[in-house]
């Protein structure tokens, strides 16, 4: 057996990302998990885990379904009392959690529909995809991102178009049932009508059911175009950041850097970050696609303004453009999220004060920093988010209150 020193739970994190995950055949994901969910961009089709930490659990959508995984050294694992991901050629093994299905997938909205079909969890924060397919997708040839299987899932894993009352009585289950604090909405580029198509279900959300809401859609020409959201009180902005190089960016994403352009991303940034208090904008990076030091100048930049960077760790999705390409490297991965947390710690950006907010599809800064060595400028910034934790639950209670 090999003698490597046992990853921590969010090493274990960064290494299931990059190499993926196996079911052994005593696995029961059909009853003790969440079902397989490639809904809007696709980065949920592997399975929903929670990795039991000190301090805090890593959630995880572990890739389960890609090329890449088949040949995984981890194995999930059914024992008595639960699962453990074994590392195979080692004499490591890790107890971890499956989050159950929830109740409210199996219901229907009035008008039909399957709740599962208009919402998903993702870690405990609910997704919701508004507006038709990605435009990007339908055109001729098709300008999609490659990193992205929006086009394939839309229509078919969840509903092509969703009204304003299915939402709303989805994520009233969800908030009753799942106890979900925070209501992510976004959309592929909806030519020009991205933040009017949004701006209906944001309003309901918070008027008749009351919880955080963030939006990401494709930035509007005019940044002062987002003052209706504002107004509305859109908790979390997310800006498709993506990639630095604007040669990698060019690459990758052929519908946004000819029809959006990677200045507008920023344009939209920086407007946001002026107007929203700080650390509740951030900048959505993908690690692994461009040169390690590019990322880390995105990292720089989205921190220079006040927002918070997370880190999307490229995912070769059947389905997208890149299906074959290979997954980044663990080293490479874990170097970039500790400059994040490092980052943010330096610049005092708090990320996870809001409650009950995981996310399983990327690692924020409040993941990263348990990669970080206990030392005592560690301790003090774990101090000071467990204090502010505390004193801003009124506050978030404020925020999450139903306005009419």
């Amino acid at each position: 057996m090999n003698d490597t020193p046992k990853l921590t739970p969010a090493e274990l994190a960064v290494s299931l990302f990059c190499q993926g995950l196996r079911l052994d055949s005593s696995c029961r994901t059909e009853s003790d998990a969440r079902p397989l969910s490639p809904r809007r961009a696709g980065l949920g089709s592997g399975i929903e885990l929670v990795i039991p930490g000190a301090g805090k659990d890593i959630w995880i959508n572990a890739p389960l379904t890609e090329r890449f995984a088949a040949n995984s050294p981890y194995l999930l694992q059914r024992i008595p009392d639960g699962y453990v991901v074994v590392q195979q050629g080692h004499e490591h093994s890790w107890p971890v959690l499956l989050p159950p299905t929830p109740h409210w997938y199996q219901a229907r909205t009035t008008s039909g529909k399957p709740m599962s079909r208009i919402g998903i969890l993702q870690g405990t924060c609910l997704g919701i995809y508004i507006g038709k397919r990605c435009a990007f997708w339908q055109m001729s040839p098709a300008m999609q991102c490659h990193f992205c299987a929006t086009g394939i899932n839309v229509g078919v894993h969840e509903e092509a178009e969703k009204t304003v009352a299915e939402v709303v009585e989805t994520v009233r289950a969800a908030r009753r049932e799942s106890g979900i604090t925070f209501v992510h909405f976004n959309s592929g580029y909806q030519e020009g009508n991205d933040i009017a198509q949004l701006l209906p279900f944001v309003e309901a959300v918070k008027n008749e059911v009351g919880a955080l809401v963030g939006v990401q859609c494709i930035p509007p020409p005019d940044p002062e175009e987002y003052a209706p959201l504002l107004r509305l009180g859109v908790d979390h902005f997310s800006l498709c950041y993506e990639l630095q190089d604007s040669e990698y960016f060019a690459r990758y994403l052929p519908g946004k850097a000819k029809h959006i352009g990677q200045k507008r991303f920023l344009g939209a940034l920086e407007f946001l970050c002026r107007r929203m208090p700080r650390a509740t904008v951030s900048g959505e990076i993908i690690a692994g696609l461009e040169p390690t030091s590019k990322t880390l100048e995105a990292i720089d930049y989205i921190t220079d303004q006040g927002a918070f960077p997370t880190v999307c760790i490229f995912r070769p999705l059947a389905g997208s453009v890149l299906q074959d390409k290979e997954p980044p490297g663990y080293a490479e991965i874990v170097a970039i999220l500790r400059y994040m947390a490092l980052t943010c710690m330096r610049k005092n950006i708090l990320v996870g004060l809001a409650p009950n907010i995981e996310v399983s599809l990327v690692m924020t800064p409040d993941d990263a920093r348990y990669l970080l060595p206990r030392d005592f400028v560690w301790y003090l910034h774990h101090s000071k988010l467990k204090l502010l934790k505390w004193l801003v639950r009124p506050y978030f209670s404020w925020k999450m209150r139903k306005r009419r």
